[in-house]
């Protein structure tokens, strides 16, 4: 977590979300670094290192522990109205996580995604908006597609559907580029960019490891679940229709969904290599059977 070129990761620490997809791996990881950490989640286990809050209860301030750094794992238009409080207990450092759909859902047609974009875009400008005026130094990091085997809404929400019809119908040819990353590997990031020196005052894109079409992708989570890949090309009126009938079993999906199958949604992990030594794993997810 720190070398030469960097300084230690200040203490103490506190991580926002903590029980969230990439809390799950970021807990154990401090754990076994013998780093302390408090984790705030409303969910949060009561027990000690843990604090229950919600980032918009008026009484924030008075729940939170004292903490130098902060990793904020929570959707990041939730942040703002919670720095005044974190800034009070010492904040220096902030790592936040936004998304790559700030990018990527721009221009969708359906009102929620544009919903989601409008808020992930407010979060990101509030967060830089307090810490510029406030000295903290702050890194945003946009992940694109996250998955953890048996755990996300992605690529476990496909294998979910597989293991309902055996089949996995696709819009189009689903030539559409993808970089899945995995939350474990976010985590890490979370952790690295917290002590570059390099990271500050900068958002980074953070893909996985590997470049494949959407087929492709789709393939391996068959691979993963030790299956041979069932995968039907499907026109648009009848993918249209097959998601209709499908949609119980995929809660949270949209039509948009099949359209950017066809998209590349590709991002340069360049800059976040040269600043924190960005080097995910390739996708090879493996499912219990």
């Amino acid at each position: 977590m720190t070398d030469a070129a960097n300084p230690p990761l200040k203490l103490p620490l506190l991580v926002l979300g903590a029980t969230s997809l990439i809390g799950r791996f970021l807990m154990p990881r401090l754990t076994a670094a013998g780093v302390g950490a408090v984790g705030l989640s409303r969910t949060a286990p009561e027990k000690a290192g843990w604090v229950r809050a919600d980032l918009s209860a008026e009484d924030l301030q008075m729940r939170l522990p004292r903490a130098a750094t902060v990793l904020s794992l929570s959707p990041i238009w939730h942040l703002p109205q919670a720095l005044p409080a974190l800034k009070a207990k010492g904040m220096q450092r902030l790592v936040a996580f936004s998304s790559t759909s700030v990018f990527t859902k721009a221009t969708s047609p359906d009102a929620h995604e544009q919903e989601v974009v409008r808020r992930l875009q407010a979060g990101e400008a509030g967060v830089r908006a307090f810490c510029e005026a406030n000295l903290v130094a702050c890194t945003i990091l946009r992940p694109t597609m996250i998955y953890a085997e048996g755990q996300d809404n992605n690529v476990s929400r496909l294998a979910g559907l597989i293991r309902r019809i055996g089949v996995l119908p696709l819009y189009g040819k689903g030539e559409g580029l993808r970089q899945p990353v995995h939350a474990d590997d976010l985590a890490g990031a979370a952790l690295a960019a917290a002590v570059s020196k390099e990271a500050e005052g900068r958002a980074f894109d953070l893909a996985g490891g590997e470049i494949l079409t959407y087929r492709q992708m789709a393939e391996r989570v068959f691979e993963g679940m030790g299956r041979k890949p069932r995968i039907l090309a499907l026109p648009e009126w009848l993918w249209r229709l097959a998601f209709t009938l499908a949609r119980p079993l995929l809660p949270g999906a949209t039509a948009q969904m099949g359209a950017r199958m066809s998209e590349d949604l590709v991002f340069n992990n360049g800059p976040a290599k040269r600043s924190f030594d960005w080097n995910p794993r390739s996708f090879r997810p493996k499912f219990k059977a």
